[in-house]
């Protein structure tokens, strides 16, 4: 028999009998190469006109049937004219497009779903199928051939290159990529393809190089690309920084107050207004730094200390005229007294009496002091009180700078003022009160040591109390004896004390003296203000160096103190005089 009658009559190709292969088989073998041995291909596809029946390629029981009986009983010679006979009778009623696509389409599906059935259908219905597909095969080319098995099997095509093969992963990675026909992916979802994403998009190369030809589609999610989380990376990274240095910054406004960072070292002067600051006897530079920070002359207190320091000077008792907001420079110049020569400078110690104190002006201003002792005469210009016949005990002591050609009322005034803020400060406001308040100062500034302020003024006060039998009201200082006398003595004798023309006299003359001794100083004014309640009724200084006050209740413990105090002088000749 012809070959071709044998292939139909078998349907089985025979690669070990050496004899020329069907086209069938040769469709069979492009099948395998195209879809790397897997029988995903609807045998139809790779069938021609000149092939057997269709049914002997899968294996349907009809085929072989219909194939096998003839071979052992016809000579190869007779069977030859029967297939020109049976062909006009199949193949016009199936000439149109509709029969031929239908069994083209079921072929595959009665392949993947239903089993093989034994060979139990009438022969002459595997004719019937297999002429349309033996008709349609010859009409459609290599490639349509393979593009229409890839639609059977997965629903679109997988696209093939020239040589009809399937694109492999090598082939793919080499085509040029589209930022548009990937969905606006571009280059970097082919760089993301090994992150499992599917990086295929809506372009016409199918599944993509990773999706091997016969697997089964498997749906992915389709993540962000590369580009995209590198942005979302950086954003993250941007936004955690800028919390990190906001909680910084805010963390540093509550923690720098803590740390003092709010404090300024200094301030760039010179400085506005005027601010009295006071510099006591014994007094050091701390504490004068504290009260000049307090009242906002200079800005810190350590960095005013060590401008101090490096300056090399010592503070000395007085009230200073300075100004507010000045450089430590400029504020420690002032203090030594370094711009002398630049302003009218004066002090005054605490104690002094009117004509020392206006002696100490004349001096510093060259105001000469007649002119100073009338302006002091007429006390009322300056508002003191009433009872003042002038202004002892109303010029406050310290040290003062006032500008070249200052007149002398401004400066008197300045001094006044001075005192009457503090009696005020402490709550003494009735002009009265202020000046028994100026008297008693002056008397405590002149008796006792600063330590003793507060108990000599209560001693005082008691002595001045009607119900007091012990000294009769009477305040016994030696100091207002002193002052009535114009002299200045620590020890007077009996007939000195017994004099009362002197107005001044506390032993001759109850209560009070006619007006201060002497300027008092802040403490003494404040000790007067304020006194300590206590009751003593005497006091004397036993140590004229250091100021040791001792206080009793009687006279007996009095007269011991008194006794001290004689040997002290007797050990220091000339001191008590």
């Amino acid at each position: 028999m012809s070959p071709v009658n044998h292939d139909d009559s078998s349907g089985v190709a025979d690669d070990g009998a050496g004899r020329p292969l069907t086209r069938k088989e040769i469709r069979a073998r492009e099948k395998s190469l195209a879809t790397q041995g897997h029988d995903v291909i609807p045998p139809q596809a790779f069938e021609t006109g000149q092939d057997a029946p269709p049914a002997a390629a899968p294996g349907s029981g009809p085929a072989e049937t219909s194939a096998a009986a003839p071979a052992p009983e016809t000579p190869a010679a007779a069977p030859a004219p029967e297939p020109p006979a049976a062909a006009p009778t199949v193949h016009e009623p199936v000439r149109d497009e509709p029969a031929r696509e239908e069994p083209v389409q079921e072929e595959p599906v009665r392949e993947a779903s239903a089993p093989r059935q034994p060979a139990a259908e009438p022969v002459e219905a595997a004719p019937v199928e297999a002429e349309p597909v033996h008709e349609y095969a010859p009409a459609m080319s290599r490639e349509e051939t393979l593009r229409r098995a890839d639609e059977l099997q997965y629903g679109h095509s997988l696209g093939h290159g020239h040589d009809g093969q399937p694109y492999d992963e090598q082939s793919y990675d080499e085509q040029p990529y589209d930022s548009h026909g990937y969905e606006g992916q571009g280059h970097e979802d082919h760089a993301d393809a090994a992150d499992g994403y599917d990086h295929a998009g809506d372009h016409g190369h199918g599944q993509g190089h990773d999706l091997m030809v016969g697997a089964a589609a498997i749906p992915t999610a389709k993540g962000p690309s590369k580009k995209v989380r590198r942005r979302r990376r950086f954003l993250a990274l941007v936004v955690t920084l800028a919390v990190f240095v906001v909680a910084i910054a805010v963390g540093a406004q509550f923690i720098k107050p803590l740390l003092g960072g709010n404090t300024k070292a200094d301030y760039p002067g010179p400085g506005t207004g005027s601010v009295t600051i006071t510099v006591p006897p014994g007094a050091g530079p701390s504490s004068v730094a504290t009260d000049m920070e307090s009242k906002n002359v200079i800005a810190n207190a350590d960095s005013f200390l060590k401008q101090f320091a490096a300056s090399g000077g010592s503070l000395s008792p007085g009230t200073f005229t300075l100004r507010k907001e000045m450089n430590n420079a400029d504020a420690v110049a002032a203090l030594l007294n370094a711009d002398q020569e630049k302003v009218m400078y004066f002090a005054l110690s605490a104690g002094l009496r009117i004509n020392e104190s206006l002696q100490a002006i004349s001096e510093g201003t060259g105001i000469p002091v007649a002119d100073l002792k009338e302006l002091s005469n007429n006390p009322k210009q300056f508002g003191v009180p009433a009872e003042a016949k002038n202004l002892e005990g109303f010029l406050f002591p310290g040290e003062y700078r006032f500008p070249l050609g200052s007149s002398g009322k401004d400066i008197l005034q300045k001094l006044v003022r001075t005192t009457l803020d503090e009696l005020k400060a402490q709550g003494v406001t009735d002009p009265a009160k202020q000046y028994d308040a100026i008297t008693v100062a002056s008397i405590v500034q002149a008796e006792g040591g600063q330590a003793e302020y507060g108990d000599v003024a209560g001693a005082i006060y008691n002595r001045l109390k009607p119900s007091n039998t012990e000294t009769n009201g009477l305040i016994q200082s030696d100091a207002t004896v002193t002052y009535g006398l114009g002299i200045r003595s620590f020890h007077i004798d009996e007939d000195q004390k017994a004099d009362k023309s002197n107005k001044y006299n506390t032993y001759a003359n109850v209560g009070l003296p006619v007006g201060p001794i002497g300027s008092p100083g802040k403490r003494a004014i404040d000790a007067a203000a304020k006194p300590k309640k206590n009751d003593y009724l005497y006091w004397v200084t036993i140590n004229l160096d250091t100021k040791e006050t001792k206080f009793s209740k009687t006279l007996a413990e009095h007269n011991g103190y008194v006794a001290k105090y004689n040997a002290w002088c007797e050990a220091n000749p000339g001191r008590c005089v």
